[in-house]
């Protein structure tokens, strides 16, 4: 944390600007000695300084260069911003006169690890940064802003004020069993307080699910026998020819990928091979893994053929996916219909003849009802989007369930406060109030250089 990293923290290539930034404690003396202008070290704070950015006498490129000092910069250490021009050349030249002048190459995340590690922004703030830069969707830009203006972490801060609250006033009836002006917690207190906890938490941990869709989308698997429009689907849907389409059974032999978003969701959608029983090697390897895709969808497009009966295959394919979400897609309407719809919910049934583009408004329509997609809004704080923070809450309600049973089963107060105390710390990792190196280590390599 002592030294001065640099990077090129805009995308590298061909364009109009780039910038290089460095923070730390030389970065403005660094900077100052391989520029040509104004004696940076001299300068305002926040200022802005045209000049040269020279290799002893040649200059290199004209530059724009942005001073910021501590303590007010997203590291809160100085920090020193060149704009350049954007070609590749003058951009890597500059940065290896930062690199040969005292700076060090920046790892990924480095400058928002050194922000969190400075106490400027919590954990998930943190991880906020990164799922702005990632954004694909409006819903998704909106949920990264709830969290990277600390709302969410304000509401895991109350959680943890609410325990606090209990452990102190345990602790004092234990030290101070003298002292008169506090509550003595009993067992009796204490089960409306640990239920309150509960229910706060569960309520979290509920809405959450949205923002884990709005973050990651919906997987979307279409399955079905060979030949009854899986592929044209897709197609439909993503509204271009991603997959090939013929009447050879089995054609689509691997799953086939493609996104588009509904109510700004991103919905994943996978076209799989066709489930049925072959002697191909290749084709069963793709039947496989349409079975495996099953399993990790959150929603099953059951593609059936309108103009054929009903087969064991299908009622084996519908009995594998009854406890998820599901849609039973009717295709080709446009032909007579041979098959006994009466073996399905009809609330789930679409008919569709994709070949004419009919009922894919239907389909969309039943997706924003199935998951409620009208409703999701992004504006409230309790969304929490990443999987880590969503198993801690998980693993914090089981343990609370635990000292339920413990109440029930008469175990001494001052037992139950040293598991409450370990749910108050467990919920503090979720906004880096407790954290380890390991953890920090692990998160921010994903981050991209130059952030």
């Amino acid at each position: 944390m002592n030294d001065t990293i640099c990077a090129i923290s805009t995308s590298q290539g061909v364009g109009a600007i780039a910038i290089i930034r460095v923070s730390g404690q030389e970065s403005i003396n660094i900077v100052n000695s391989i520029f040509k202008g104004k004696d940076l070290t001299k300068v305002k704070s926040h200022s802005i300084n045209y000049g040269y950015i020279v290799d002893k006498d040649k200059e290199i490129d004209e530059v724009l260069v942005s001073v910021m000092k501590s303590p007010k910069t997203f590291t809160t250490e100085d920090t020193v911003e060149i704009n350049t021009h954007g070609g590749i050349a003058p951009t890597n030249k500059v940065l290896e006169l930062l690199l040969t002048n005292g700076c060090r190459l920046a790892e990924p995340g480095e400058f928002t690890k050194r922000a969190f590690l400075n106490g400027r922004i919590d954990l998930l703030e943190a991880e906020a940064v990164m799922d702005k830069i990632n954004a694909q969707t409006e819903k998704q830009n909106q949920l990264a802003n709830n969290q990277l203006n600390g709302k969410v972490s304000k509401l895991i801060d109350e959680l943890r004020n609410d325990m606090i609250q209990i452990i102190s006033n345990i602790n004092v009836n234990i030290d101070f069993p003298e002292y008169d002006d506090v509550d003595i917690i009993t067992n009796e207190i204490l089960v409306p307080k640990i239920n309150n906890l509960k229910e706060k938490i569960k309520k979290i941990i509920e809405e959450s699910k949205n923002g884990e869709i709005i973050k990651n989308g919906i997987v979307t698997a279409i399955i079905g026998e060979p030949n009854v429009g899986k592929s044209s689907l897709l197609n439909t849907l993503l509204n271009e020819e991603k997959a090939i389409v013929t009447d050879i059974a089995g054609t689509t032999r691997d799953i086939v990928e493609g996104q588009i978003s509904i109510n700004g969701i991103p919905l994943n959608i996978i076209d799989t091979a066709g489930i049925r029983k072959t002697d191909n090697i290749i084709e069963s390897i793709g039947v496989e893994k349409s079975k495996d895709m099953i399993k990790k969808a959150d929603l099953v497009l059951l593609v059936l053929n309108n103009n054929e009966a009903l087969t064991e295959e299908i009622k084996k394919l519908y009995s594998s996916i009854k406890e998820k979400n599901f849609i039973i897609i009717v295709n080709k309407i446009d032909l007579e219909n041979k098959i006994d719809l009466n073996y399905f919910p009809s609330d789930k049934i679409i008919k569709m003849s994709i070949k004419n583009k009919q009922g894919v408004d239907k389909l969309k329509d039943k997706i924003i009802e199935l998951f409620n997609l009208s409703k999701i809004e992004t504006e409230d704080p309790t969304y929490l989007s990443n999987t880590r923070s969503i198993a801690i809450l998980k693993n914090c309600l089981k343990s609370i369930e635990d000292i339920e049973k413990s109440i029930k089963n008469n175990i001494p107060i001052d037992m139950l406060e040293i598991d409450i105390k370990n749910i108050w710390e467990e919920l503090g990792k979720i906004n880096g109030k407790y954290y380890d190196e390991e953890l920090l280590d692990e998160m921010f390599s994903r981050f991209c250089l130059g952030k």
